[in-house]
């Protein structure tokens, strides 16, 4: 694993610069500390000036004036201070952009799922990851201590890998795109990721990562401590909260569950399943339009709306039209449907990278590695189908033997194939799920999340209430009569006129 900040210069290449004119190296590495410490005292004034400003009687450019006649020591004090009281939102101010080598879709899927960034990571979809590499966790027993057969435990799962990774290719080799090939990668295979991070969100991704039950994760144990000892070098006022909050590897309720639940079998769903909603979808969408618009109440806004129904009967088509096209759709938030949606691990971020929606995703270890998902053009070819069935069964097997071992399950997540499913909760408001919807059930959309999102299109559809909300929903070559992907357009809309 390779965790490395992004400063706002590439340092590599100043210094080959600074050489085309002639420096010398120690006037190189001069000037290079030099920018670099002038950089680090620019953030820490400008966090400074952030916790100051709500107290300081002058503008935002005297109250930056004020830090910056201050030290980077004087200024790193003042940021702590303020940190201590409560108020450390001050280092929102202080953002990073960092690169992730070689880390697994463990730490993917975990950054995206808590909502802890910004990130961009390697499709799947397009890219071969038959030379990706993978990562082989030091294998640990159900105390917690590297396992006495660590070693060859190792070298077992190293072969296993390499198979599954020859099988990825093999399928390539018979004509299945990536996107579906995928589905047999074990998520002990290397991704990268591009993350942007604020000073006081990587503070709670440390904390997590290295002191709550995640730790429990070595990989993600390894990031955390990776991650702690940039924040140390570059934002030293972090430290402090960092080392002062309690360990808890436990989780309370998950405890708790344990001790009064027994244990079953858990069953992957087979469509999207609707668990709750708002009442009167429509009503309720179109309604707060009005009270928005005139500030009237309630009462007075209904009745303002089923005059206007009776004088017009079209107006709540229209006026959802009008909400969902040419407005700012604040009125569609107002609703909100709570959701249980299968989905493979491989397509799982494709839900749950929309970062406007809360969504709970079960924890690996809980993953039942004997569910999984056989994309359609795998189902159709028998002996390809067999050999798909084969690789998942001689996964399950192998995980069995490490954990007949006694291997703690934290290590055995890596037995996770992308083609495993799991049963993902998420709480959509009605803006949220017209901008996935329109997204997602486009034809150029992967084909499960696109079965996935008709799935949660045709739940609302049988809703009586929320025929006109469920009728914006969809790709917009069906709802408004246009397509977004210009010359990669699927040729729908042609169709569609």
């Amino acid at each position: 694993m390779k965790v490395e900040l992004i400063g706002p210069l590439d340092y590599k290449k100043l210094e080959e610069y600074l050489k085309e004119l002639g420096k010398t190296s120690e006037e190189i590495d001069e000037l290079v500390e030099y920018i670099n410490e002038l950089t680090k005292k620019r953030k820490a004034e400008i966090v400074s000036s952030a916790g100051l400003l709500s107290r300081f009687p002058g503008s935002v450019s005297e109250v930056l004036k004020e830090s910056e006649s201050k030290t980077y020591d004087q200024n790193i004090k003042t940021i702590k201070r303020i940190c201590k009281m409560g108020h450390d939102s001050i280092t929102d101010h202080d953002y990073c952009v960092f690169k992730l080598e070689n880390v697994t879709p463990i730490i993917e899927q975990i950054i995206i799922e808590e909502r802890f960034s910004s990130f961009t990571i390697k499709s799947r979809r397009e890219v071969n990851f038959s030379q990706s590499g993978f990562y082989v966790p030091e294998f640990r027993d159900e105390s917690g201590r590297i396992h006495k057969s660590n070693n060859n435990l190792r070298q077992i799962y190293l072969e296993h890998a390499k198979r599954l990774f020859a099988n990825y290719e093999n399928l390539l080799a018979q004509g299945i795109t990536k996107e579906d090939a995928r589905f047999i990668l074990p998520y002990s295979f290397y991704s990268n990721i591009v993350m942007g991070v604020d000073a006081h969100t990587l503070k709670d991704m440390i904390i997590k990562f290295t002191k709550t039950k995640y730790a429990k994760l070595s990989e993600v144990k390894e990031l955390g401590c990776k991650l702690y000892q940039i924040a140390k070098e570059n934002m030293p006022y972090l430290i402090d909260i960092i080392d002062e909050y309690p360990e808890n590897l436990q989780d309370g309720v998950e405890d708790y569950l344990n001790k009064n639940i027994s244990k079953e079998k858990h069953k992957i769903l087979g469509n999207p399943t609707l668990i709750s909603r708002t009442a009167n979808v429509d009503d309720t969408i179109l309604i707060s339009s009005i009270m928005r618009k005139y500030q009237s109440d309630f009462e007075q806004a209904k009745r303002i709306y089923e005059q206007a129904c009776k004088n017009n009967p079209n107006f709540k088509r229209e006026l959802m039209k009008k909400i969902a096209f040419e407005g700012d759709k604040k009125e569609l938030a107002q609703v909100n449907f709570e959701f249980q949606i299968p989905l493979s691990y491989a397509v799982l971020t494709h839900l749950t990278r929309h970062r406007t929606h809360p969504i709970m995703v079960t924890d690996f270890i809980t993953a039942d590695i004997s569910q999984y998902r056989i994309p359609p053009k795998i189902a159709k070819q028998s002996e390809i189908l067999s050999e798909y069935r084969n690789i998942f069964n001689n996964n399950t097997d192998m995980k069995q033997i490490f954990e007949n071992n006694g291997v703690c399950e934290e290590d055995l997540i890596y037995f996770i194939l992308s083609g495993v499913m799991t049963n993902t909760v998420t709480n959509l408001d009605g803006k949220t799920m017209s901008h996935i919807l329109a997204l997602r059930e486009c034809e150029k959309a992967q084909w499960e999340i696109r079965y996935a999102s008709n799935g949660i299109h045709k739940e609302v559809s049988q809703l009586e209430d929320a025929q006109e909300f469920s009728k914006i929903l969809g790709p917009t070559c069906k709802t408004q009569g246009f397509c977004k992907e210009g010359k990669e357009s699927c040729g729908k809309i042609l169709k569609l006129k």
